[in-house]
């Protein structure tokens, strides 16, 4: 069987708020990549519950984090509709999102 790691490193302050952050992904030929934000979710399948790290940096922007929310819906519709193929559902995850890039301002109604 073949292993791979993804890893993130997180540099705290005093008060473990997160300073810094890189991540390795070496099959995906990524080496210490600085990032401002991560989301983790993995699924406990015996308490069939998602649990979740969400770190971001002090030096993150509020515009970056939303337009990173924005991304993840979008993300979240195209990885549920390859994993269901319930086309509608991912519509309503995508138009969700387009709704939240309105109302957070990173997007002008049409």
């Amino acid at each position: 069987m073949r292993k791979t790691q993804i890893i993130v490193e997180v540099e705290l302050d005093e008060n473990h708020v997160p300073e810094k952050m890189t991540w390795n992904a070496q099959d995906g030929g990524i080496n210490n990549q600085e990032t401002k934000a991560a989301m983790i979710s993995v699924w406990d399948d015996k308490e069939r519950e998602a649990l979740r790290i969400d770190l971001w940096t002090k030096e993150m922007p509020m515009d970056d984090m939303k337009q990173f929310y924005h991304q993840i819906f979008i993300s979240m519709a195209n990885s549920y509709q390859r994993a269901t193929n319930e086309d509608e559902v991912a519509n309503y995850i995508i138009e969700f999102a387009e709704n939240f890039a309105h109302q957070a301002g990173i997007k002008e109604k049409p």
